[in-house]
């Protein structure tokens, strides 16, 4: 495998590390623009990936103003780094609507939305709005079983029920279908189609009740090539700016560039044909089984064979002599939840670590 990960000046700084390469973060925006045919007015990407303020100005440089996040902190994070319009993908309740209406009241230059499934938790929003206006989606069921309104069922008289709502504005409809994953593209098209084509019908109708200004924000990754192709979506990827092992192997028609990578030290040799590394839960998401948090594709000799919260043992199967010190590069299986496990990236140009960026947003609170 191609050396593009090596760092000159690795000896300056303590491991682990979360590094990213920035030259590869904007080759990925632009292959996923490319996808896009060029049309800037169709990406919304969701910040959950990254959730640093660097990456959002580099959006921004490529006319990339619009977002989509999961969290509060998140949203706030987007609107002090110059994004105008931003999507909450949740449906915020309890304590969480009084924080989006101090949000709302905090930047007002800054659209913000949020989703909705059902109409009581959107009454709940409509009273809190107090003479502000709350831009809503429709979030909307296509078989993940996460969240909102059935998609099979009657859309349309949930919107105009939503659109009586005092202190609401409809915005359009919001669809993730996280639960397709299959890895030939042309079998996820096939399972996203009929439930697309019912949600393409329903916009139809409700542009024909008035609905002029209707937006559909759809899809994630896996259906990302997909929803592509249709004109009329927004689509929103996240994982693209970062990519990671985990989509290498499930979306082989994307041809994203690992952008981020784990270092990690050899910090023992308890027996012959073992090695232990600081590479712990703390430091690597680990929600999947062992063979499927980190890889390492620079030491294909190594596997993982135990792991605790400061500790990564493997297994050495390979001619490689390994030292006690030696630095080894990994590939997180899934990035959005290891990034979020550091306090910021160090940021790698030709081969030097010349910065570093915060992840303010994996803390839940900024200021709001």
């Amino acid at each position: 495998m191609e050396n593009w990960q090596k760092i000159s000046n690795l000896d300056q700084y303590d491991t682990p590390l979360f590094v990213v390469y920035e030259d590869r973060i904007k080759q990925n925006i632009e292959m996923a623009i490319d996808l896009l045919s060029g049309d800037v007015s169709r990406f919304r990407p969701h910040i959950k990936t990254h959730k640093m303020g660097e990456v959002l100005q580099i959006f921004a440089s490529y006319g990339l103003y619009k977002i989509k996040c999961a969290t509060i902190a998140e949203a706030e994070l987007a609107a002090l780094n110059g994004m105008t319009d931003v999507m909450i993908a949740y449906q915020p309740v309890g304590f969480k609507i009084h924080r989006l209406m101090a949000l709302i009241a905090a930047f007002p230059e800054c659209s913000f939305s949020c989703l909705v499934d059902n109409l009581d938790t959107a009454r709940e929003i409509g009273a809190a709005a107090k003479g502000q206006e709350v831009k809503v989606y429709l979030d909307l069921n296509t078989g993940m079983n996460r969240t909102g309104f059935p998609a099979s069922e009657d859309v349309l008289a949930f919107v105009n029920a939503l659109n009586e709502i005092s202190g609401l504005k409809f915005m359009g409809l919001h669809v993730y279908d996280g639960h397709i994953h299959d890895p030939d593209p042309a079998i996820r098209a096939a399972r996203a189609k009929p439930a697309m084509d019912k949600v393409l019908a329903d916009a139809d109708e409700l542009i024909r009740q008035g609905f002029s200004d209707l937006k559909i924000v759809a899809g994630g990754s896996n259906t990302f090539s997909y929803y592509a192709r249709i004109e009329r979506l927004e689509c929103s990827p996240g994982t693209f700016v970062f990519w990671d092992e985990n989509y290498t192997r499930l979306l082989p028609e994307l041809a994203f560039k690992p952008a981020a990578v784990l270092v990690c030290s050899v910090i023992s040799l308890p027996t012959p044909g073992l090695l232990c590394v600081d590479l712990g839960y703390k430091s690597v998401s680990s929600e999947n089984p062992i063979e499927k948090r980190v890889v390492f594709p620079w030491n294909p000799d190594l596997i993982p064979i135990g792991h605790s919260e400061e500790h990564l043992t493997l297994k050495h199967v390979g001619p490689t002599i390994y030292k006690v010190g030696d630095r080894i590069y990994g590939l997180p299986y899934h990035v959005c939840p290891s990034c979020a496990l550091y306090e910021e990236a160090q940021v790698v140009n030709n081969q030097q670590i010349e910065k570093s960026w915060s992840i303010k947003a994996r803390d839940k609170k900024i200021s709001i």
